[in-house]
């Protein structure tokens, strides 16, 4: 019989989560709500300095049930790591299996924006690829291991993309990346299907994909490539980010709020809708994108000339379909 796990448990004083990314956005999100529930949190970036105020902002949050008896909070950890370092990676779950004795929650959310088409040059290449895909590995490889042994239950949360599901021209080098570790994920959640129906397994997986979310992600691209080419940067010229929210866009809590949701309701594919397109409107995206393969159509045919009429009506006639079975 399949164990059962929902991520609402796992959320409770006690517990142990790890987050990278954690110095704002997403991850800064999550470690707000598990440390605002007591939960001994550690808070990993590369960033040291926004790590740093990330880390009074979470300790300031924490909830009374989580504060020490001498008043002060000692629950909540910042660690320095680069993701793309393996040895790095593993010495950090070393670290807080030698303190906690467990983690309960691996949110491995560390993500960078840069990139660019077909022939981006090998090392902007490599240096998306060991973040966005080989940074999440990394987080399991050196923790999931570590969870097995403690036989406690987990959740292996690991943040996608939708460009990684409909592939959206414009930036090859991050698609890839994040279709990469949607296919790792989803094996990884099927070896823990397997194990948890042997009655051998306490881990689940699951694949969070975000919509349009005020992050700082496109400001961080926007800021490295303006330090490469040599240039000023003005913080006013990116169009949205955290501190200048996008009407569109949701905030970084309202998809931890979602992730929840929907993980406690047993789903690993976290599709996260926002002001500006709803669930139904990604599924008809995400549909006519595998049809590409099974209908023989020309790759990325939503943006090709002779396709994109069609892809327009097609989602008409899904909506008009929908509005008449309501």
């Amino acid at each position: 019989m399949e164990t059962k796990i929902t991520l609402s448990e796992l959320i409770k004083p006690g517990n142990v989560a790890v987050v990278t990314g954690a110095s704002s956005g997403i991850g800064r999100a999550a470690c707000l709500r598990f440390a605002q529930s007591g939960m001994t949190v550690w808070m990993v970036d590369v960033d040291e300095a926004e790590l740093g105020l990330a880390h009074q902002l979470v300790q300031q949050s924490q909830s009374a049930a989580a504060v020490g008896s001498d008043g002060n909070s000692t629950q909540i950890h910042a660690r320095v790591v680069d993701v793309a370092d393996e040895i790095a990676v593993q010495e950090l779950a070393t670290a807080v299996f030698a303190r906690n004795g467990a983690t309960h929650i691996l949110m491995n959310n560390a993500g960078i924006g840069l990139g660019g088409g077909a022939l981006t040059d090998m090392t902007t290449v490599q240096r998306v690829l060991s973040v966005n895909t080989y940074g999440p590995i990394h987080g399991c490889v050196a923790f999931v291991p570590k969870m097995k042994a403690s036989d406690q239950p987990g959740m292996v949360i690991n943040t996608g993309s939708k460009q990684g599901i409909t592939m959206p021209p414009g930036n090859l080098t991050y698609n890839i990346s994040k279709a990469a570790l949607k296919a790792y994920t989803e094996g990884l959640e099927h070896e823990f299907m397997q194990e948890r129906m042997e009655g051998v397994g306490k881990l689940r997986a699951a694949l969070l994909v975000p919509g349009w979310v005020n992050t700082s992600i496109l400001l961080k691209a926007q800021q490295h490539k303006a330090s490469q080419q040599g240039q000023d940067f003005a913080v006013s010229s990116v169009s949205f980010h955290e501190e200048k929210p996008a009407s569109g866009a949701w905030m970084p809590s309202q998809v931890i709020d979602f992730a929840i949701q929907e993980i406690d309701a047993d789903r690993f594919y976290v599709i996260c809708p926002d002001n500006d397109v709803d669930r139904e409107t990604d599924n008809m995206r995400m549909t006519w994108t595998m049809q590409d393969v099974t209908h023989n159509r020309p790759p990325l045919s939503r943006w090709h000339p002779a396709y994109k009429d069609k892809f327009t009506e097609y989602v008409k006639a899904a909506s008009e379909n929908r509005k008449s079975q309501a």
